[in-house]
């Protein structure tokens, strides 16, 4: 979810290591509703206290058809707690390498979990393949990713995430839109508040809805009369494939993410999410798949993914996997999630790189992200991180230079950037 997911409750979620399969859950305890201090005004709000702030946004709830009784028995759990704030502000987004990562988030057991959820809730499974058009290894993966299948919801009340982040200056506006939302799935029956407990940045459910997207996509698929995302299996399976098909525009029938072998020679230009070309193409520039059997000689559109660059593993991207990007905008956690589906759908590992493939140390990342700003390139964020904006900038330094223009950054790179004066250091690897 590109516009609205946190890259940290991703984070959070992932690194639990339960494997405890979901079940139908009872009830989260119901604690007292807490009391909190009025935090300092915000200055985005025209100097308007919390107090003034929050009697604004129940205006615009009950605006948007909330109910007053909604709003009375929400009330006690609409605090602000500076702790959601500064978590919000501290986050730091994926810097492990993708085959760290997908090591350790698309292990055997998680493919295995996700192949026996498949099997236990086939009805639900099947339904939602023919209603949404999505397989169901691709919302498995998501379901076991995202809450290792219901065992990793979360622990903190969501309205009071919500209300705090929407009073902080710094995405106010969407987090208002958020807390309105989670008053409308109050409304309609599916949760009381006291049942609304997930992640700090207020993600609900099995699948970390947020509430915009809970309001918009969640159906009872178990025909209790509610959309119950918490302890509802069936309504998990069924809400997450309707945000698959009709929020990030799943295409059915297509594939989405497969392992390749790339030649020593491909043009690395063309090495990018935003250069398409039929499998034709990639077949004639002698790209095949991870077992060496030829690509189809057809006209499919797909991109080549390096999420190492040319010495790691290699993906052929199809236009399905924006879903996984639009899901969650990290290149590390949608690369993973997309390996997870195919490997839950029967795919065979992925291949090891032959031999290690070298990181730049945070700190000479974040050197490299410096002088590219310092060069007119926008990196986002000088956090020693590589995102997208980072990727994006370094292709075109390497092709400045007359480099492999794979997008991944090197000590060589590094070195032609300070000026060649600089002896480049020796690099971290991962075998």
């Amino acid at each position: 979810m590109v516009q609205t997911r946190f890259l940290i409750a991703a984070v959070t979620l992932l690194a639990c290591t339960a494997t405890a399969s979901a079940q139908m859950l009872p009830p989260p305890a119901r604690p007292a509703a807490p009391k909190a201090p009025s935090p300092r005004a915000a200055s985005c709000h025209n100097g308007a206290s919390f107090d003034r702030f929050l009697a604004d946004v129940k205006q615009q709830a009950v605006a948007a058809g909330v109910s007053q009784r909604t709003i009375a028995e929400a009330s006690p759990y609409l605090v602000y707690d500076q702790g959601i704030v500064n978590r919000d502000r501290g986050q730091r987004v994926f810097g492990q390498l993708f085959t760290e990562f997908a090591g350790r988030m698309a292990a055997p057991y998680r493919m295995q979990n996700g192949q026996q959820h498949i099997k236990r809730y086939a009805a639900a499974f099947a339904r939602a393949e023919k209603e949404y058009g999505v397989p169901p290894a691709v919302i498995a993966a998501f379901w076991g990713l995202e809450s290792d299948f219901g065992a990793n919801m979360g622990n903190l009340p969501t309205l009071k995430s919500l209300v705090s982040l929407a009073y902080d200056c710094r995405r106010s506006e969407m987090f208002v839109g958020e807390t309105i939302a989670a008053l409308k799935i109050i409304d309609r029956g599916d949760l009381h508040p006291d049942e609304m407990i997930g992640s700090w940045a207020g993600e609900l459910g099995q699948t970390q809805f947020l509430p915009v997207h809970y309001v918009n996509y969640a159906v009872d698929y178990d025909g209790d009369g509610r959309r119950d995302l918490l302890r509802s299996p069936a309504d998990v399976i069924g809400s997450t494939a309707n945000y698959i098909a009709n929020g990030l525009k799943w295409r059915r029938g297509e594939p989405w993410l497969e392992e390749i072998k790339v030649p020593p020679n491909l043009p690395w230009e063309k090495t990018d999410l935003t250069v398409r070309e039929p499998r034709s193409t990639w077949a004639q520039l002698g790209v095949t798949y991870s077992d060496g059997r030829p690509l189809p000689n057809d006209n499919l559109a797909a991109s080549v993914l390096l999420p190492m660059g040319r010495f790691g593993p290699a993906f052929l991207a199809y236009p399905n996997f924006a879903a996984y990007t639009e899901w969650n905008n990290s290149l590390i956690y949608s690369t993973t999630a997309g390996y997870l589906a195919s490997r839950i759908a029967g795919a065979a590992p992925m291949r090891k790189p032959s031999s290690p493939v070298a990181q730049l140390p945070f700190n000479e990342l974040k050197e490299l992200q410096q002088l590219l700003v310092r060069a007119g390139y926008n990196v986002g964020k000088v956090d020693g991180v590589l995102g997208q904006q980072s990727r994006t900038a370094v292709k075109a330094m390497q092709i400045k230079y007359g480099l492999p223009a794979d997008s991944w950054p090197t000590a060589e790179l590094l070195a032609r950037m300070r000026g060649g004066t600089a002896q480049a250091q020796p690099q971290a690897t991962i075998r």
